[in-house]
Order: C-alpha cells, then structure tokens, then sequence
C-alpha cells in the first residue's frame, strides 16, 4: 500500500554503526512496549525445520500462493511451505511481536516502507552473496526505482514481488466531449480541463482527491524537485520552494472548488464515478480490477488511465515506488530453502501467474510480456509510469513522517493553515523525529 547508512560530503554513517548505537535505545524500548503483548497473545516460535519454510504474507497475497507453492513443492519435494495469512492491519504489530520475541518466520512479504525499519532492527538478511549466484534473479529485468526501495547503503536487503504506483483514472468519455482525446500533460493544463468539466457541468465535481493519505502530495512535491528531506536526510525541507509550489497547487484545487470536501463525500467510489459525481481521481493498479468489476459493463469504454503529469519537462511526472517484496529473516534455521523459493517467485513465468491470480503487478519486467500486459490499454501505461517512479526517505522514520505530511495537509485544506505554516510545522515536527539521527550523524563525525 525506503535506511540505515546515511552519506553526505562530510561523513558516512555505516550501517553496522548506526545499528550499533540505535540498538541501546529503539530496541530496548521496542521490547519493553511489547512484553505485555508478547505475555496476553502467548507468542509461539515458528517451527525451525529444514524442510519447512515459514512464509508470512499479507491481504489478498496470501491468499493465492497457495497454487504457486504446490509447484514449489512438486518441483521440491523434499519441502514444505507453511504460509501464514496476516491481514495488513495487523501485520505491523505481528512482525514487530515476532521480532522481539525470536519467533519471525523465515520468510515475509514486507511494504517496502517498511525495509529501513527492519534493517534497522538488524532482522533482515543482506540478500547480495545469493543475488550474485542466482540464474532466476536478473536486476536488469526490474524497475530501478522499484529496486532502489529495497537497497540501504549499497546492501540489498529485498526482492520486489509486485509492484504499485500512483497514476490518473478519468472519465474519457467526457474529456472526449470536451475535445480532450487524451490526458494532459501537464498539472496546469489538467487544472484548465478541470474547471471546464465543472464550468460546463459534465460532473459535479471534477477531481475526488481524498485527504486520508500522502502519495498524491508527495509525488505532487518529487516532480517540483523537492527532496522531502535535507542534510543527509537529517532535517526536513519543507519549506523549500519546491515543496511549498506543490502544496500551493494541491490547495488550488480545493480553492476552486474541484474537490469534494470531507472524509464523507462519497459513499461509494465507484458509483460516484460512473453517475458523474467526478471526472479524475488519483489511484493504484489495484483499482484497475476493482473499476472493471465494481462499474456498470456500459462503462467500460468510458474510463481509462494516465501517467502523472508534470509541473515542467518531459511527461510522464514522477510518482511513488510502491509495492511489496521479499525479505528473508536472520533467524532463519533454513536460509538455503528460503532463498531457493524467493528464486521461484521471481521467475518470470511464475511472476506472470501470479498475476493472473492476484492482480497485482509484476515485478519482474520480462513477467509483463508473458502476461500480455503491453497488451492492454490500462497496464500498458503502468508500465511506462513504473520507469518514472522515485522512492521515499529510505529511513526508518519515514512512516511517522509521512503521517504528518498527511495531517497537515488536511488542516490547510480545511483552511486551518497555511502553506507556509505547513511547511514551518513540519520542519519542527519532523526535526524532532530526526534528533536521534542527527546525533549518530555529529557522533560518527568525532
């Protein structure tokens, strides 16, 4: 639904280092907060076998590996994978519990906003030694960003099993009807089609842009150029012209009236969609399913989707790296057997059912051709967008950053604040998320 070593002119906070010294501190605490739990959930360890390998995936992942792992196990019949379903709201707290109670599974499906937090923790197995003898696993067959998400101070520490991004879903039909044959490309000429779809009353409102996440706004900020973070990733940038023109310009949109207003103004996405509540709404490949199977058939030729468009400079824009990959843990009793199936995941034709499965999109670029996405309209575009992608912060803290990305932003819509005071906040919320960081930085310096 990105890290530990920390490079800047003047010094370099290894890995090893920043781990060492976090150690005292975050873990100690992390495992005092979590005994309660740990005692009331009678925390079990996960059986340590050498034929059997403990899988942890999440949502609707897990629910269809289970036709993947019985190829496994055919072709390995001296295995068995044991996969556990955790839903994404628990999942967090569970791996977290795991950790300190020395029961993580051998193998995870891991957010990759979540990978500098266990590398931190110093839970996750370096993945480069196997990486450089694997036949399955080509680096050149993904996407860059996508890949980057899961590299911390030049160590891999995942394997991207699918990915996401964000892009434009719009009504094509009526930007048709406005002499509009494709998106535009650029914010402002998208902003000028939004404002005639209203002034012409094709939908009551032009954009649905819901308040309840970040990626729109960050991604809004990468395309200006905003690097979120300073000085090695230690402070925040937030008042920087960069990312104050993205907020000025997300905040137009709510001005002028093209935004529904409130947590509450839709019940239902995709009956708003098809009855002309909205015209352009920011979302993930996820949603290409949903739209197909949640819309009346009639609607059908009456939607598709856009890359981002840019502030300046070629199309498309950036946008964010999402997705999930596969994170093997240190405890394992089992890595052989563990990395021999991250193996089988990867491989293309395996990428490619899994897909015909899930829905979710390959990682593995040579996937995409045998699942005949360059086929389709719709995947089509993902595809080019996912060679325009760019990771967040690859530090631990990004998560609780990104919250308050998310909290400002909404009180300024609501007229609360202001964008400079956004960007003020911020910078004082956020440098006091990264005193500990800073601190390890001027220790490393001494």
């Amino acid at each position: 639904m990105e890290k530990c070593c920390f490079q800047s002119k003047r010094s370099t906070v290894s890995l090893s280092s920043y781990f060492k010294i976090f150690k005292n501190t975050y873990i100690s605490s992390l495992i005092l907060l979590l005994a309660l739990f740990l005692f009331l959930n009678a925390c079990h360890s996960v059986e340590k076998n050498d034929h059997v390998i403990n899988f942890w995936a999440m949502g609707v992942e897990a629910q269809h590996l289970g036709e993947l792992v019985t190829v496994f196990e055919q072709e390995n019949p001296e295995l068995h994978v044991r996969v556990q379903a955790i839903p994404w709201s628990a999942a967090h707290e569970k791996l977290l519990t795991a950790y300190a109670g020395n029961s993580t599974p051998d193998l995870c499906q891991l957010g990759n906003t979540w990978i500098p937090e266990f590398v931190i923790l110093d839970a996750i197995e370096p993945l480069d030694t196997l990486l450089k003898t694997s036949t399955d696993i080509d680096t050149a067959q993904y996407f860059s960003g996508i890949w980057a998400t899961n590299e911390i101070d030049g160590t891999l520490y995942g394997i991207p099993w699918y990915v996401d991004t964000r892009l434009l879903f719009y009504r094509k039909d009526i930007f048709e009807e406005l002499g509009q044959s494709t998106a535009p490309e650029t914010w402002d000429e998208l902003f000028d089609l939004s404002l005639k779809i209203q002034n012409e009353e094709k939908t009551d409102y032009a954009f649905y842009l819901p308040l309840n996440g970040w990626h729109e706004i960050v991604a809004m900020a990468m395309q200006n150029g905003s690097t979120l973070l300073k000085d090695n990733n230690s402070y925040g940038d937030f008042d920087a012209p960069e990312f104050q023109n993205a907020l000025r310009f997300f905040l137009k949109l709510y001005e002028h009236q093209l935004c529904p207003l409130g947590m509450n103004a839709i019940s239902n996405l995709y009956q708003s969609f098809a009855d002309d509540y909205f015209a352009i709404y920011i979302s993930g490949p996820w949603n290409l399913g949903e739209f197909q199977k949640r819309l009346p058939k009639s609607m059908n030729s009456k939607w598709t989707v856009a890359p981002m468009p840019v502030f300046a400079g070629e199309s498309p824009g950036i946008s964010t790296a999402g997705g999930s990959s596969i994170v093997m843990f240190k405890n394992s009793e089992n890595k052989a057997a563990a990395w021999k199936l991250i193996e089988f995941l990867s491989r293309p034709e395996i990428q490619a059912r899994f897909y015909q499965l899930s829905g979710d999109l390959p990682a593995n670029t040579t996937a995409w051709n045998i699942a005949g996405l360059h086929e389709n309209e719709r995947t089509k575009i993902f595809f080019n967008q996912l060679h325009h992608v760019k990771p967040t912060p690859r530090i631990p803290e990004w998560e609780q950053i990104a919250l308050k990305i998310q909290q400002h932003v909404e009180a300024m819509v609501y007229g609360n604040i202001t964008p400079e005071e956004v960007g003020s906040r911020l910078n004082i919320e956020v440098d006091r998320l990264l005193d500990k960081r800073r601190w390890l930085l001027e220790r490393e310096q001494k």
